[in-house]
């Protein structure tokens, strides 16, 4: 069987949870089937992977158009695959109209919804009715639909209630836990400035109203004066929250603050995450959350938001603590003081109690293994082609 995946992200140019999702399963769905990846950016010199950048008449167009240029150019290359399998908007366009072209069936995961990120009007502008246009036709047509979570599988229903129940899956994310183990050593510590023998707070991600990094910073305002917050948080969706977030860092009145703007090669993450005492997840949108698995598989104590999938990852008092949230309909929390608040308190409740922070990272190294392997994962979808 042949199988495209049709893809914004993959690397080396991944800035999210998709692009490290695509990474993954298709190093292991290789192991199953002949597997062609079509990505966006730069070329590749992996075999079977192909990247498309924007076609010349685009370049200086809406970045929706520009998209929706690079998916008619994957499309056209999908000639000859049994199946196509696209991943988050930017890439279902090109699998609707591989499908529509070529006869194949296709196969959509949802990593998120446009409708559900409303936010995205700030950054895409006109674009984003674009974007939620594409989106919507592509997963109405398609042949299965796969949620991250049972949560993401709600939203997609919710959503789209067009979409019949019976051709929406859950098939979870997954985490490589040979590759995110406990790395003890200190020499990306000692690169980055962080004391090693004080306790520290660590935030992986992106700048996005989604990921809720704002909240963060204004909790981080009663964390533990004598704990360190360490900040992976880099590539902004706009200069305005970009300048939000430069300002509340400024504003922070305590020392040890580290943010690390340039995307870290993966061993210096795995480091990071592995010596802190807490890892916090404050997204206030998250189908699943790759992130916290990649903690977890770190032996690291999370605190996250309870919403979208993150329930389904986190085992609150198992593995890490969950933060209750009241959302409007576009995410944001009803009463953010009172969300900032919460996220405090239970960062501060782990700092204070070293041995059960460490007690719940061993439990969510063993859940990781457990229950998120990405060969699992691959046999999974592999059936879910072979079914249509």
């Amino acid at each position: 069987m042949r199988v495209d995946l049709l893809s914004r992200e993959y690397p080396p140019e991944v800035y999210g949870g998709a692009g490290v999702h695509m990474e993954y399963l298709a190093r292991e769905l290789r192991k199953l089937a002949d597997v062609r990846v079509r990505c966006f950016g730069a070329g590749r010199a992996e075999p079977g992977v192909s990247a498309y950048r924007v076609p010349g008449g685009l370049e200086g167009a809406n970045a929706a158009l520009q998209v929706l240029g690079v998916d008619l150019e994957m499309a056209a290359a999908c000639q000859g695959s049994d199946v196509v399998h696209s991943h988050t908007w930017y890439a279902n366009f090109a699998g609707h109209v591989a499908k529509m072209l070529h006869g194949m069936p296709h196969v959509v995961t949802t990593h998120s919804l446009e409708p559900l990120r409303p936010w995205k009007a700030e950054q895409l502008g006109g674009g984003y009715t674009i974007s939620s246009w594409a989106e919507r036709t592509a997963l109405a047509a398609a042949d299965a639909v796969i949620a991250v979570s049972e949560g993401m599988r709600r939203d997609v229903l919710a959503a789209y209630p067009e979409i019949e129940p019976g051709r929406v899956s859950v098939i979870h994310n997954g985490i490589d836990t040979a590759e995110y183990a406990p790395d003890r050593g200190l020499d990306v510590l000692e690169k980055h400035g962080v004391d090693p023998d004080r306790p520290y707070v660590i935030f992986v991600g992106r700048i996005t109203r989604q990921k809720g990094l704002v909240h963060l910073l204004h909790a981080a305002r009663a964390f533990d004066p004598e704990a360190q917050l360490v900040l992976c948080a880099g590539a902004p969706d706009t200069p305005e929250i970009a300048a939000e977030v430069s300002e509340l860092v400024r504003g922070l009145d305590r020392d040890g603050v580290f943010w690390i703007q340039e995307m870290l090669p993966k061993p210096e993450v795995i480091q990071l995450l592995t010596h802190a005492t807490v890892f916090v997840c404050p997204s206030v949108y998250e189908p699943m959350g790759i992130v916290n698995l990649e903690a977890m598989a770190c032996e690291t104590a999370v605190v996250a938001t309870a919403t979208g999938g993150i329930p389904e990852v986190v085992a609150d008092g198992e593995t890490g603590l969950l933060v209750p949230i009241e959302q409007g309909a576009d995410g944001t929390p009803h009463d953010p003081e009172r969300f900032a608040a919460d996220l405090a308190e239970r960062v501060n409740a782990l700092l204070g109690d070293p041995g059960r922070a460490r007690a719940l990272g061993k439990a969510g190294r063993t859940r990781a293994i457990d229950h998120f392997s990405w060969e699992r994962i691959a046999h999974r979808t592999l059936d879910l082609y072979t079914s249509i």
